[in-house]
C-alpha cells in the first residue's frame, strides 16, 4: 500500500529531554578544548560506545571541563537553538547542570545567566522558544541540590521551569526530599531520570517522594504491571530516547526498544533524544527511526509530537499554536511511497 512520507524536519515538535552539555558540535567543542588547554578527541565517526554507565560520566566529565568562560556557554546556548530549529522543534526545554559548573568555576551564578543570555539570542534568531530544566546529580550533595533550587528560583518562571534529579539510579531520591518540596512549594515543576538503569522501585520513588510530573526516560516501568496501571492512570508522560538507551546498552537494538509496548499500554510516550552529539541523532531523525523501526505512519508520528507538546511545561498559547501547525503538516500530505 502507497502511504503519504512528510518531511519530519517540518513536522512542529517538542523536545522535552535534552542535555545541553550533550548538544555540543564536536567541532566547536575541539574549538572550546584548544582555546581553554583541553584536549578533545576528534570526533567520531557513528555513536560512541561505552562501558557502562560510569564510563558515560567520565566522558560528560571531559565536555564538562572544556566550559570554562562566558563565551562558551553563551555560544553552546544559541548553536543549540540553531541545531534545534533546522530539525523542527518549535519548543525545547533542556536541561544543564549549573550549580556544577558555577562551583567548580567559582561563580554560582554565570553559566546559568550566560546560557539563558544564548538561549534568549538563539529563541529571537532562529524563531524557537526555549525553557531550561537545572539538573542534579543523585550522587552530589544535597548542599549542592539546595543552591541548584535557589539558582531555578531566581530566574523562574520565564527562564527555568523546573528541576529534577539525574544521574545513577542506585543513589536514591529521598535524602532530597525537603529540597523536592521546597521546590513543589515554589511552584518549579520536578522531573526526574527514573526507570532508565533501575527498575520499578526507582519509578516509584520519583512520583512518590519526587513529586515527579514527568519521567526522564521511565522505559522499566514495564516491568511491574501495577505501576503501569499507576502511571497510566496519573496520565505522567515517558520521556522516551531510544537511541540513548541503545547507545548506553539499556536496549539491545532501536528494533527491539520497548517504545511500541509502552504505547500499547496505553502510556503517554514523548519521542527524545537526550545526548544527540553522544548518540549521533538528532530530533527529526529520531522520529525518522521511529518511523522505520515500527512502521509508524504519519498520523503516529503527529499523535507522538503532540503527546509532547501536550506533556510540555508551555504556555497555553504556545500549545495551542503548535497543535494548529501539526494539524497543517498533516493536511500538507506528502510524498507518496
Amino acid at each position: 500500500m502507497l502511504v503519504p512520507m512528510r518531511d519530519l524536519t517540518l513536522l512542529p515538535k517538542a523536545h522535552l529531554h535534552v542535555h545541553l552539555e550533550s548538544t555540543i558540535r564536536w567541532a566547536t567543542l575541539r574549538e572550546i578544548g584548544a582555546a581553554t588547554g583541553l584536549q578533545v578527541p576528534a570526533p567520531p565517526d557513528g555513536p560512541l560506545v561505552f562501558d557502562g554507565f560510569r564510563d558515560f560520566a567520565d566522558h560528560n566529565s571531559l565536555v564538562r571541563a572544556a566550559l570554562r568562560r562566558p563565551e562558551d556557554f553563551r555560544r553552546i546556548a544559541v548553536e543549540f537553538c540553531a541545531d534545534e530549529a533546522a530539525q523542527g522543534t518549535r519548543y525545547a526545554e533542556v536541561t544543564f547542570t549549573a550549580a556544577s559548573h558555577g562551583e567548580r568555576l567559582g561563580d554560582l551564578d554565570m553559566p546559568l545567566e550566560v546560557v539563558l543570555d544564548g538561549l534568549a539570542e538563539g529563541q529571537d534568531t532562529y524563531g524557537i522558544e526555549c525553557r531550561v530544566i537545572l539538573d542534579h546529580s543523585r550522587r552530589r550533595s544535597v548542599e549542592r541540590a539546595r543552591r541548584t533550587l535557589e539558582l531555578a528560583t531566581k530566574h523562574a518562571p520565564d527562564g527555568v521551569v523546573g528541576i529534577g534529579l539525574a544521574g545513577e539510579e542506585s543513589h536514591p531520591l529521598t535524602p532530597f526530599a525537603s529540597v523536592l518540596d521546597a521546590a513543589h512549594d515554589a511552584g518549579l515543576h520536578l522531573i526526574h531520570h527514573a526507570g532508565e538503569t533501575c527498575g520499578p522501585d526507582s519509578i516509584r520513588e520519583a512520583i512518590g517522594v519526587g513529586r515527579a510530573e514527568r519521567l526522564g526516560h521511565g522505559i522499566r516501568v514495564l516491568d511491574d504491571v501495577d505501576l503501569v496501571a499507576e502511571v497510566r492512570e496519573r496520565a505522567i508522560p515517558l520521556e522516551v530516547c531510544p537511541s540513548s538507551n541503545v547507545t548506553l546498552g539499556l536496549a539491545g537494538s532501536f528494533r527491539t526498544h520497548p517504545l511500541p509496548r509502552l504505547r500499547d499500554a496505553g502510556l503517554p510516550v514523548t519521542v527524545n533524544t537526550d545526548i544527540p552529539s553522544i548518540a549521533g541523532t538528532s530530533l527529526s531523525e529520531e522520529y525518522a527511526r521511529v518511523r522505520e523501526a515500527f512502521g509508524y505512519d504519519d498520523e503516529t508520528l503527529a499523535d507522538l509530537s503532540r503527546t509532547a507538546v501536550d506533556a510540555s511545561f508551555a504556555p497555553a498559547a504556545t500549545k495551542e499554536r503548535l497543535h494548529r501547525e501539526t494539524d497543517a503538516w498533516l493536511d500538507a500530505g506528502g510524498d507518496v511511497v
